[in-house]
């Protein structure tokens, strides 16, 4: 039986997708439905987000990430240095793995290293340093997703609406990126104390050396598709048919409600399409602001949605692609990874959601002003 208490949760945890669902509900009374709705759904884009989901899934189960980890970690002998170490791999990572799994690959092995690190400090300084750098874990996977068009779901969408050349793309992410990086450095050094502490003395987690092989040849056929070498039709049915063999599993893992969120999205947005009082008005607010407003829109409606939204009405997709991302910065809502960042903390007995809360928003309003400031000046 579904109780109150069920569907209150239901709600929340995907709160985009059941707004998603209500905007897409609503315009199909505007445009009734027909088979002309297929031609809003972006099959391709839809394909590389569940094959990449399932992928980076099995990447998890090997091992991979935590070795890593462990071994950069051994090299660490202050909280400034442990710090550099957690926020840099997630800002790494998150090019590759996508921000949302690279948060909830290392957020939680974060509070878990530092909970033992800091087990001798005072706990109210220990707490102030555990929300700083999963704030700043959260900001570099934010930005460092933003390098790649697999990094995160708008990237992708984008990209591959575009059809820009990798060279173009890079072009418009990788100066932002660059400075991205050099703000997170200054972040840990004004932050976070030298103080000398010894990381925690773990074993080196053993590297599962079958499934890391069979997801690496997986992941080089998502790469080969978003480089359009590789057909999505073929890429969806090798990735099924292997997964159903081998690890059957990991198809749970995949984030259905982002699917679904995409899809509504899609309908809403063809059905706005149609209707050329809004559609003149939304290219009129866009015309020569495309950064700001898609910047400005994402802390409302997140990123993700304020990307598939603006792309109908301009072309200017790089000024999407920059706005966007840093439309990621600011409040909670921002970017839908963000959310991941703090529902892990929030599993800590010691949490205080509300230091976090402003923490993360005095930080995110930093980092989006000036990143803001830069690519309007810049782009």
């Amino acid at each position: 039986m579904i109780t109150k208490q069920k569907l209150d949760a239901l709600f929340k945890d995907n709160l985009v997708l059941v707004i998603a669902g209500i905007l897409a509900l609503c315009s199909m009374l505007l445009v009734p439905p027909s088979l002309d709705y297929i031609d809003y759904i972006d099959f391709r884009v839809l394909t590389l987000l569940f094959c990449l989901m399932i992928v980076v899934s099995g990447f998890r189960t090997t091992g991979l990430f935590n070795a890593i980890s462990n071994t950069l970690l051994h090299k660490a002998h202050s909280i400034r240095q442990i710090a550099l170490v957690l926020i840099g791999i997630t800002f790494i990572s998150a090019m590759f793995i996508t921000n949302d799994v690279a948060l909830i690959a290392f957020v939680p092995l974060s509070i878990l290293v530092l909970k033992h690190a800091f087990q001798k400090m005072d706990a109210s300084l220990s707490d102030n340093i555990i929300i700083t750098i999963i704030v700043l874990q959260t900001v570099a996977a934010n930005l460092g997703s933003m390098l790649t068009p697999i990094g995160n779901p708008q990237n992708l969408y984008l990209y591959s609406l575009s059809n820009m050349s990798l060279p173009t793309f890079f072009g418009y992410t990788l100066p932002l990126t660059i400075l991205s990086a050099f703000l997170i450095l200054i972040s840990c050094y004004v932050l976070l104390p030298k103080q000398a502490i010894k990381a925690p003395d773990t074993k080196a987690p053993t590297l599962d050396k079958q499934p890391l092989l069979l997801h690496s040849i997986l992941f080089l056929s998502c790469l080969l598709t978003v480089g359009h070498i590789l057909s999505w039709q073929i890429l969806l049915i090798f990735v099924t048919i292997i997964i159903f063999f081998f690890q059957k599993k990991l198809f749970a893992t995949v984030d259905y409600g982002l699917l679904a969120t995409f899809l509504c999205f899609f309908i809403f947005i063809g059905n706005i399409g149609e209707l050329a009082i809004i559609r003149d008005f939304l290219q009129g607010i866009l015309d020569g602001r495309e950064i700001l407003v898609s910047a400005l829109l994402s802390q409302i409606i997140s990123n993700v949605p304020a990307s598939i939204l603006l792309s109908s009405f301009t072309t200017a997709y790089g000024k999407i692609l920059i706005g966007v991302n840093v439309g990621g910065l600011g409040t909670l809502i921002a970017s839908l990874a963000s959310l991941i960042s703090w529902r892990q903390y929030n599993t800590m007995k010691e949490a205080n959601p509300s230091k976090y809360f402003f923490t993360f928003t005095a930080i995110n309003l930093i980092f989006f002003l000036i990143t803001l400031a830069f690519a309007l000046i810049f782009y």
